[in-house]
């Protein structure tokens, strides 16, 4: 299964949802270095980027998510905890569905700035052995 994420470069998007120029200045002392380190370990799991990224498309229940996902109930319901408790995905519950968001812009940037990266680094022309 592949989900395909829009997104735009850095210079392209939005000022709205942006880096704040002044947070890529700030110096990072421990604490925050641990934050951040805990943050990008929630997204170091294929799983979890997945069911992330679905979520970028608007709020879902667990059983959207399951479908969209390709994955055991059980399994998307263990990692929504686990990136509920990591303040990344947020629930609300209508009826007897829990519905699933992200927790704010800035999951969705942190999301679309990793694809870009990874994107950038795979089509690295220096990178590639048949460009020579």
């Amino acid at each position: 299964m592949t989900i395909v994420i829009a997104h735009r470069p850095p210079e392209q998007r939005d000022a709205g949802h942006g880096v704040d120029e002044r947070a890529s200045k700030t110096r990072l002392d421990l604490a925050t270095a641990k934050s951040v380190a805990s943050t990008l370990q929630a997204l170091a799991t294929p799983s979890r980027l997945l069911i992330l990224a679905t979520l970028q498309d608007g709020p879902k229940s667990v059983g959207q998510l399951v479908s969209a996902v390709q994955m055991e109930q059980p399994a998307v319901s263990h990692q929504l905890r686990l990136l509920r408790t990591m303040g990344l995905v947020e629930s609300e519950r209508h009826g007897r569905n829990v519905v699933y968001s992200l927790f704010d812009d800035h999951v969705s940037e942190l999301i679309d700035q990793a694809i870009y990266h990874a994107e950038h680094l795979r089509l690295d022309p220096k990178d590639d052995p048949s460009a020579t």
